[in-house]
């Protein structure tokens, strides 16, 4: 879509504002390099370890900040530092603790050196407003403002001309424009090269992504257990209280019947229809927990059929969109089909929707899923339902789950987990 005028005008001047905050910024560099820097050094004889606490905060609130204007000119920065380390004393113990964690995190060193550095590069951010007050200095001589200056018998200098005629006044509003339209298209090229020292000093090393990746890794190997031990212990509850009970029922309903058959064939012939019964539920029951364990619509025929199955056995209005060119791995089918069968479920429950949107795709590389109720909303992971439990069960996948459920609906639910296709194969309904 080509970019109007007015579009980029206002493009401009949003640039020019974000290079004036980068500017600012690199003037509080100076304060908070000198400060932290004197801090650092009075941690030696144990005074600095009060105040570094409060200015590493301030500092990474700044470098916070300028990462956010990198991604804003499309170059984004991930946070590099260390996590806290948990349960740390509120004593003095606690604090020395955390001063001597903020001290071995290499991006606190990096982080000084991007201060230090840019008390000179931020200056740039000055740039895109410099060029519109050259230009605005250019179209005012060129209004008549020269004309004070000249009957005082000195012309003002505007670029190389000398404004002290109308000729003059027209070629530096000639030049004004050229500043200008230098100012509306160099003004993002600018922030970006900016972005790029930014993401080179206050982005993460290798060694810190490496960190990061093991930290995550671990999280998510520690909530895969707990999610498999957690269906262990289901499938045992469900094997005793259902099925298991229904076998030890049938079992004595037997025994009574081998009592009976000579005494009292009716009585036996009825002991018999209740063990039949009996059998039956059992079976049922066995097929239910196999079917909640790997639903056998999701092995034999893929996730799109699967998703249009849970559709079909839902009471509410659910459309299946599914474009999968594919067939994924079997852990992530799994995963996204009973965290899709868990979000039909809440919105039944909880959200009294009746009509649910369903839609599942591949992009890059990524497997996403939407689905979407014209429930009353008010979704929260944190109020103990089970969206916790299907943000766990992504991330073992090194998936996310996006919660957009406002007060008064409607809900979205956003999944993205990294997929690999296999034997081609396109479904949709």
């Amino acid at each position: 879509m080509p970019v109007t005028w007015r579009g980029r005008l206002g493009r401009a001047t949003v640039d020019t504002l974000v290079g004036v905050a980068i500017a600012s910024g690199a003037l509080l560099s100076v304060v908070l390099f000198v400060s932290t820097t004197y801090f650092i050094v009075l941690c030696l004889i144990g005074i600095g370890f009060l105040a570094l606490p409060y200015l590493t905060r301030a500092v990474r609130w700044l470098c916070d900040l300028n990462r956010r204007a990198a991604a804003r000119s499309g170059v984004p920065v991930e946070r590099p530092y260390r996590p806290e380390p948990e349960e740390i004393e509120k004593d003095i113990v606690g604090w020395m603790r955390r001063c001597k964690w903020i001290l071995a995190d290499p991006a606190t060193w990096r982080d000084l050196l991007w201060l230090l550095l840019n008390c000179v590069v931020g200056l740039v951010g000055f740039v895109p407003a410099a060029l519109l007050y050259y230009a605005g200095e250019g179209l005012f001589l060129a209004c008549g403002l020269w004309r004070p200056l000249a009957d005082d018998g000195h012309g003002r200098w505007y670029s190389f001309v000398t404004v002290d005629s109308w000729p003059a006044a027209l070629a530096a509003a000639l030049l004004a424009l050229v500043v200008l339209t230098g100012w509306l298209f160099l003004g993002p090229l600018v922030l970006k090269g900016y972005a790029y020292f930014v993401r080179f000093l206050l982005g993460p090393t290798r060694q810190s992504q490496l960190a990061s990746r093991v930290q995550h890794l671990s999280e998510t190997r520690s909530g895969a257990l707990d999610i498999q031990a957690a269906e262990l212990r289901r499938i045992e509850r469900d094997l005793h209280d259902g099925a298991q009970a229904r076998l030890v029922s049938l079992g004595l309903q037997l025994g009574a019947v081998d009592r009976t058959m000579n005494q009292d064939p009716e009585e036996a012939r009825r002991l018999l229809r209740q063990a039949r019964t009996s059998s039956v539920q059992a079976l049922r029951e066995l097929r239910d927990l196999v079917h909640g364990i790997h639903p056998p619509v999701l092995a034999e025929r893929g996730l799109p059929d699967a998703l249009r199955a849970l559709g079909l056995a839902s009471p509410l209005h659910v459309t299946v969109v599914a474009d999968l060119p594919g067939r994924l791995p079997d852990p992530v089918e799994s995963a996204v089909y009973f965290a899709v069968s868990e979000l039909l479920t809440n919105a039944l429950k909880h959200a009294d929707a009746r009509r649910v949107e369903v839609v599942a795709w591949c992009e890059e590389g990524m497997l996403h899923a939407r689905v979407t109720d014209d429930g009353r909303g008010g979704a929260d992971a944190s109020a103990g339902s089970g969206l916790a439990g299907i943000r766990r069960r992504l991330a073992s996948f090194d998936g996310v789950l996006e919660i957009d459920s406002p007060p008064g609906g409607p809900t979205v639910m956003k999944m993205e987990l990294p997929c690999a296709l296999s034997s081609p194969k396109t479904s949709s309904s």
